[in-house]
């Protein structure tokens, strides 16, 4: 496997964090993240953006989507980047009250989209969405061309996941649908993953810090109902962000956070990527999903804080990951990329008569059928 980092923004004045990525149609990469004075200070955010017109190899300086939140009643949290069927540009982005996250301030958070019809050269003003909650997901869109929308906020106490779904492409919304809540859990950060049929599966972080496996949930009718939390075998997984590749596997990125004391710089220095597959994305129990975990960064800082991802794929076969880190800013967080060549394929089963089978694009030796 091989794996290219590249410098996409970093300033020594502003910590830069939070960032995500999308392919436009014209083969433009585009980057979007928040600006702000630090982690846990938020008295100027300002939602950036870089371009990249060589898969992610160079990038244009950093230009504002918003205003900056100095001196506003609000300010910018964590912006997701999504394309829409026929190329269509959204950029959601949720914020939250001045007084912070405490009491209320999660379920007032609002989120509002932007939209840009020339491959991100310009974006429209934003359209409140009445999904309340903080840390987004991206707008998905299923099969039968419903939109899927979720956050989170505190519920009965407990860190938990809501959804709205609109069947006239964002002009209306369902009433708010609890997606995740688990009174043992504080469950949040989805990343839902679309498999098609009516099909929606949902991967969590959960928050207690205890370095507890990555959560999921699967609903069967296009996202309406949700079934129970499973246990999926991710250890110490917070901000998952699943998607299809080109062959039918499945790639999650995500930042491990293994729980314990914390001290040593912090709980969360490592930057990881899975890969697994359909049928373990179905799978009713832990014992029954199969992944390959592979580290992508580590951050050497002494008070390291990193991992909140995206993730594209170009026709190649390429992946592209960003993601934010400290590591030789040391109090600063920049965004990186990561140009990655997985380069083999996850065992698994194609066929009853190989002994050490290979899964995806990979045919049978003995059953080449």
């Amino acid at each position: 496997m091989k794996i290219e980092k590249f410098s996409i923004s970093r300033d020594p004045v502003w910590y830069h964090a939070w960032p995500d990525v999308a392919l436009a149609p014209d083969g433009t990469l585009i980057c979007v993240f928040n600006e702000c004075t630090h982690h846990c200070c938020r008295k100027h955010t300002r939602i950036m953006m870089c371009e990249s017109f060589d898969r992610g190899r160079t990038w244009t300086p950093k230009h504002p989507l918003t205003e900056a939140s100095d001196g506003l009643d609000h300010y910018y949290n964590c912006p997701r980047l999504f394309t829409l069927p026929g190329g269509r540009l959204g950029v959601i982005v949720d914020s939250i009250p001045a007084s912070g996250e405490g009491g209320d301030g999660m379920k007032n958070a609002v989120n509002a989209i932007y939209f840009s019809e020339d491959n991100g050269k310009t974006w429209s003003f934003p359209e409140v969405l009445p999904l309340r909650g903080i840390v987004p997901d991206k707008i998905h869109v299923l099969d039968n061309g419903r939109f899927l929308a979720s956050a989170q906020y505190l519920h009965e106490g407990k860190l938990s996941q809501f959804l709205r779904y609109s069947d006239d492409c964002g002009k209306t919304w369902s009433d708010e649908i609890l997606l995740a809540h688990d009174p043992r859990y504080d469950l949040c950060e989805v990343s839902l993953l679309p498999l098609g049929g009516g099909v929606v599966a949902a991967f969590l972080r959960e928050n207690s810090c205890r370095g507890l496996d990555c959560f999921k949930t699967l609903s069967f009718d296009n996202g309406e109902t949700w079934g129970p939390v499973t246990e999926f075998p991710l250890p110490g997984c917070h901000r998952p962000v699943t998607g299809f590749l080109r062959d039918g596997r499945v790639f999650i990125t995500y930042r491990f956070h293994q729980g314990g004391a914390g001290g040593m710089g912090g709980s969360s220095q490592n930057f990881f990527c899975a890969v697994t597959d359909r049928e373990s994305v179905l799978a009713e129990t832990r014992k029954q999903a199969r992944t390959r975990i592979i580290p992508i960064d580590y951050d050497s800082a002494a008070k390291a804080d990193l991992g909140y991802s995206g993730w594209v794929q170009f026709s190649d076969g390429e992946i592209y990951i960003v993601s934010y880190i400290v590591d030789d800013m040391v109090e600063r967080g920049q965004i990186r990329g990561y140009a990655v060549d997985l380069g083999h394929k996850m065992p698994g089963t194609c066929c009853a008569c190989c002994p050490t089978p290979e899964i995806g694009t990979v045919k049978c030796g003995k059953n080449p059928e």
